[in-house]
């Protein structure tokens, strides 16, 4: 009865040996960032900073308020079809 529990763990244990053997073979994970550049990426200035900060926050008002509308529709939506039901 457990050779069957036995064959399974064999199995499985076959099966990621061979996985792992075709890791090594494609040499995934050799390899080193040695020889590439790295970007220069231009400086923030504090004024498009705090533009995108100011963007931001609008944004997230707009969302709260588009979210408070949503769910206050919906709560009344759900009342009246409660009320229309039970009366």
């Amino acid at each position: 009865m457990s050779f069957g529990v036995v064959q399974s763990a064999i199995t499985s244990m076959k099966n990621n040996r061979k996985l792992l053997s075709k890791r090594k073979e494609s040499k995934v994970l050799d390899g080193n960032y040695a020889n590439v550049g790295l970007k220069d990426f231009p400086k923030a200035t504090p004024e498009a900073l705090q533009n995108l900060k100011e963007k931001l926050q609008r944004e997230q008002k707009q969302r709260t308020v588009f979210n408070t509308v949503l769910f206050a529709s919906i709560v009344v939506l759900v009342m009246l079809f409660g009320f229309y039901f039970m009366s």
